[in-house]
């Protein structure tokens, strides 16, 4: 793998900057071993009809299918490992006095990795929620036959956002007002296609935030960044993490006290 190298003025806008958003998207979680919903042979949406197990019309049809689907997804999603990538942004998430960590994927990785302050756009898949009254759950009784809720008793269904559905209006209002306060954004893994994620780096550059791309492939966000790394994230991060804050430095400060390591 070819170094990274970055030049002063990014490493000096990391190192003083008081609010970073993160988007992240499937590539995040790609070399943890996460399919991507359309990229490559193994990609979700290549094998199964999405109309067929993640709309709230399939769930009404055939729950059974549908939480079976969910199921191996879900387990594939809790074996797999935060990467390199999601540790780094955990370890920057303590340099910075504010990080807003918006993820499109719903693997859970991200907080497993040890990022607090994440908003799950998506939902998370290794929860599920009553159908009836949206209650969340961490665990739950497994089919057979069908999990339900055990205050209502209605069905419980995967915690996650399906085709047709729209975004938790509290969550979205909080990602559209970090992307307009932050002073940088860094793109991950997104193809920059799906909405309203999409817009959250154009509304960022709107109040001159510093745009960042890390992305193997090239994407529509591509031409409006001022820095662009085509290597894997979990090769980047660590390293743009380590040339803001080398080790020595570290050691002379604790974490979460990025004024006392400033040079």
């Amino acid at each position: 793998m070819t170094d990274v190298t970055f030049d002063a003025h990014l490493i000096d806008r990391l190192r003083s900057a008081q609010h970073i958003v993160v988007l992240t998207g499937a590539g995040m979680s790609a070399e943890s071993g996460i399919a991507t919903f359309r990229q490559g042979p193994s990609a979700l949406w290549t094998n199964v009809d999405p109309e067929e197990v993640a709309t709230p019309k399939a769930f009404g049809r055939d729950p059974e299918r549908v939480w079976r689907w969910h199921l191996e997804r879900r387990d594939s999603m809790a074996a797999a490992q935060p990467n390199p990538g999601h540790i780094a942004l955990a370890e920057l998430e303590q340099h910075v006095p504010r990080l807003t960590l918006i993820t499109q994927n719903v693997d859970g990785l991200h907080r497993r990795a040890g990022s607090h302050n994440v908003i799950e756009l998506h939902g998370n898949l290794l929860q599920a929620r009553c159908a009836t009254e949206g209650t969340i759950y961490d665990t739950w009784p497994a089919p057979p036959p069908l999990p339900r809720c055990p205050e209502c008793n209605a069905l419980l269904r995967p915690n996650v956002v399906w085709f047709g559905e729209r975004l938790d209006s509290a969550l979205l209002e909080q990602a559209q007002a970090a992307s307009f306060d932050c002073d940088m954004l860094i793109a991950i893994g997104t193809s920059g296609l799906v909405a309203p994620a999409a817009t959250f780096p154009m509304n960022a550059r709107a109040q001159r935030a510093l745009l960042i791309e890390i992305n193997p492939e090239k994407t529509p966000l591509s031409r409006h960044v001022r820095y662009g790394f085509r290597q894997p994230v979990g090769h980047v991060l660590p390293a743009l993490v380590a040339a803001a804050w080398p080790p020595s430095a570290r050691a002379l400060a604790p974490l979460g006290s990025p004024a006392t390591i400033k040079t």
